[in-house]
């Protein structure tokens, strides 16, 4: 099991990388701007006091006491905003978010490091978004089972904010460190040294 799953996560970096092709990557981009250029307004428009509402996609540490008062504190209206809103842009925006990520990564790090390198596979930290995804099911959850307070699910969702947020500085890092090396390369993709080649060879032959 453990083995499929490191292989899946390998096939997934590794299609990354196939896919980082510049063209690609500024559609992505423009698909999120225009995304949330398009959609944020009309969020205004139809709940305008979604403004005044305390968030809890905010990255500060609720108890399940406090997470539960701000539910509380949103009127029918606003949770029913909240449930649309989890239900619908939050969910695809963690999923452009994703490919963006993986994708720009991918393209930084094929000019900052060598092929073999395992810090090719920091693409991976895309996968972040998959705890945006699991707290917008924790905060549908809660929405729903109003006014019942699920202590485990309130919990849960601290927790999957909080790693969000945890990725999110890591995929910074990773940028930041990307643009030094790539631009240390003047942003040439990387060819595979000797040593690596060689490497290859004996794995391959040892395979045989």
């Amino acid at each position: 099991m453990l083995f499929l799953e490191k292989n899946m996560l390998s096939r997934l970096s590794d299609h990354f990388h196939t896919w980082a092709k510049g063209r690609l990557i500024l559609s992505v981009f423009a698909a999120l701007v225009l995304f949330m250029v398009i959609t944020l307004p009309l969020l205004g428009l139809i709940y305008p006091a979604a403004d005044e509402m305390v968030s809890l996609d905010d990255p500060i540490f609720y108890t399940a006491e406090e997470t539960f008062s701000i539910v509380e504190s949103w009127d029918d209206g606003g949770r029913i905003y909240q449930l649309w809103f989890h239900l619908t842009w939050d969910f695809i925006f963690p999923i452009l978010g994703f490919l963006f990520v993986g994708l720009s990564t991918s393209w930084l790090l094929q000019r900052g490091f060598r092929p073999g390198s395992k810090l090719q596979r920091l693409n991976l930290l895309a996968l972040g978004s998959v705890f945006d995804l699991l707290e917008n099911i924790c905060l549908v959850s809660m929405i729903v089972v109003y006014p019942a307070q699920p202590v485990v699910v309130a919990w849960l969702k601290t927790i999957f904010t909080m790693s969000k947020y945890g990725f999110m500085i890591s995929i910074i890092l990773v940028v930041l460190i990307g643009l030094v090396t790539a631009a240390m390369n003047r942003f040439r993709v990387q060819e595979a040294s000797m040593i690596d080649g060689q490497e290859s060879q004996r794995t391959g032959s040892g395979e045989c």
